[in-house]
């Protein structure tokens, strides 16, 4: 047996078939759920499997997930990992132009995807002659009976025609692919694909070795402890412990930390929930009925709502079971800590650090904060090195964040950004992340933020995501993004784009400048400010800076 994810899985599987691995809440409101066991959950994804083997999908060939979160969802990715097919997330978000591009760029040969989508994947379809086997999750609009898992309502494309699609209903792909295994012997360098989100440029897709993803991005089996020394000893811990942990992934599994998180529950043998999409209201009040453990979501774009909820509509609502709350891909601000603290004080609240280059490099510090910055105690495969030599910096000095040993292959059709990011140094291969920072005398690493987001201004630079901390601990803020803008004068001064608490007074500018004064140094506090009826980000809560910066540059203008 090998560090391969299906043959993982399996192990789990045979050790606690009886077990409930997934629990799938769909539309708030219509009260649908799914329930499965590792057994079933392995026959589902066995089904599906065969059904793309059978249908001439080969090993190595990729499939897409153009989906929203659902039980279709992680059992395509269990049954793609099971026939040895890649496959690749695909952020529903797109529009079609953006589709085409991913779709080529990903080289797809399958695809499976919500009947919402429809219309956009019928326009796409033409210019990707490659795509050559569709399946459609969900109810087509022409057809009858209640469709809990189709259409929504409010969606542009609830009545886009699917009969050019040509597309195998789900139901149906299930149904005609065989129940049992009976897949041909996988390895460790079957790969794993995760697009990255494409908020700073186009998408990239970054290419794991099965092996090295379970290590760097799952923890080895073990994310708070020590990782498994062979593969069989993951079900020999599985089995030797008990149930009682229910993990839950938030955000939308198409970006890769909840698909990651959904799958650190399945190794453990635990249970892990998924709503269809985060509705703040119906993830407190499944928290409760389910008595979940862990909530996994992505920064204060996520949190400030739960925790508006809980203050108000869901007052009350019973969540003491949960241990811990961890962010990935965002900061959890100090300021919405707190109160998040004040609320729930037994939980522990995890800023995690970490990328769809490297998975899991720490955590944060309890004392970040505006005040000493994002501190993070980093794993012994990380450092802070100099883009150019590759050296370590010494205390204080900037550099890169880097990663060595269990690193991805590079990203898939893009030699030349794999050239600029993946190194060689001492024998062993590094990947060298976006994201600058320093080191203190303790090793503590601290970030400052991405270097494609930094603004100079008069020689200075300074990093969004620090000034943006400082903008959410002022009163009247609910949620913010920092955006450099030029300027005749500096070079680019710095603009924050902020959304208002539902009530609050409109703040001027030198309110605002006042406010940061005592939180951060003067060529960082903003020189413009602009105010929007919303922040946009991502379905995950990652933060969409070009948008900021066009904002910002128009209302400049």
């Amino acid at each position: 047996m090998e560090y391969n994810l299906a043959d993982l899985f399996e192990s789990v599987v045979d050790v606690v078939p009886d077990r409930e691995a997934l629990v799938y809440v769909d539309h708030p409101g219509t009260g649908a759920e799914r329930r499965l066991t590792y057994a079933e959950l392995d026959t589902a994804a066995n089904r599906i499997g065969h059904h793309l083997l059978d249908s001439g999908v080969r090993p190595g060939e990729h499939l897409g997930l153009h989906l929203y979160n659902g039980v279709e969802y992680l059992q395509t990715v269990l049954g793609c990992l099971k026939a040895r097919i890649v496959p690749v997330n695909v952020n529903y978000r797109y529009v079609e132009e953006e589709l085409v591009y991913l779709y080529r760029d990903a080289d797809l040969v399958a695809l499976v995807f919500d009947t919402e989508f429809s219309e956009r994947v019928a326009g796409a379809l033409p210019q990707v002659p490659e795509l050559r086997h569709l399946i459609r999750v969900g109810v087509g609009p022409k057809a009858s009976g209640p469709d809990v898992s189709g259409p929504d309502a409010s969606s542009p494309d609830a009545a886009a025609p699917d009969a050019p699609l040509a597309a195998v209903p789900f139901a149906e792909a299930e149904a005609g692919g065989s129940a049992g295994r009976g897949f041909p012997a996988r390895s460790a360098d079957d790969q794993f694909i995760i697009y990255t989100g494409g908020t700073t440029g186009l998408p990239k897709g970054v290419m794991w070795r099965q092996e090295d993803l379970f290590f760097a991005g799952l923890g080895g089996g073990a994310p708070t402890g020590e990782p498994v020394k062979k593969p069989e000893e993951l079900a020999e811990r599985v089995a030797a412990g008990g149930s009682g942990i229910t993990f839950f992934p938030t955000p939308p599994l198409m970006h890769g930390t909840s698909t990651l998180t959904a799958f650190i529950g399945f190794y453990f043998g635990q249970r892990v929930v998924v709503h269809r999409k985060f509705v703040p209201e119906e993830v407190l009040r499944t928290v409760a009925k389910e008595k979940v453990t862990s909530i996994s979501l992505v920064g204060d774009a996520m949190l400030r709502p739960l925790i508006d909820a809980l203050q108000g509509p869901l007052r009350g609502t019973d969540c003491s079971s949960v241990f811990s709350v961890s962010s990935s891909g965002a900061i959890m601000s100090d300021t919405v800590r707190g109160q998040f603290r004040a609320l729930l004080p037994n939980a522990m609240l995890l800023n995690n650090f970490g990328s769809s280059e490297s998975g899991f490099n720490g955590t944060a510090t309890d004392d970040s904060g505006p005040e000493r910055g994002f501190r993070v105690r980093v794993n012994s495969r990380t450092r802070v090195v100099d883009p150019v030599t590759h050296e370590p910096v010494s205390a204080g000095e900037v550099g890169r964040v880097a990663q060595r040993g269990h690193v991805p292959l590079g990203y898939y059709n893009d030699p030349a950004k794999t050239a600029e990011t993946f190194f060689e140094k001492d024998g062993e291969r590094w990947v060298l992340l976006g994201d600058m920072a320093t080191v203190d005398g303790d090793g503590v690493v601290i970030v400052l933020g991405r270097g494609s987001q930094c603004i100079n201004t008069g020689g200075e630079k300074v990093y969004p995501e620090e000034v943006e901390q400082a903008l959410k601990a002022h009163p009247d803020v609910y949620d913010a993004l920092v955006a450099g803008v030029p300027d005749a004068t500096w070079g680019s001064h710095v603009a924050a784009v902020v959304q208002l608490r539902t009530g609050a007074r409109q703040p001027s500018l030198d309110d605002i400048q006042t406010h940061c004064r005592t939180r951060l140094a003067g060529y960082k506090i903003p020189r413009q400010l602009v105010i929007t009826e919303s922040v946009r980000r991502s379905p995950s809560g990652k933060a969409d800076y070009r948008w900021a910066r066009d904002v910002a540059v128009a209302a400049d203008g």
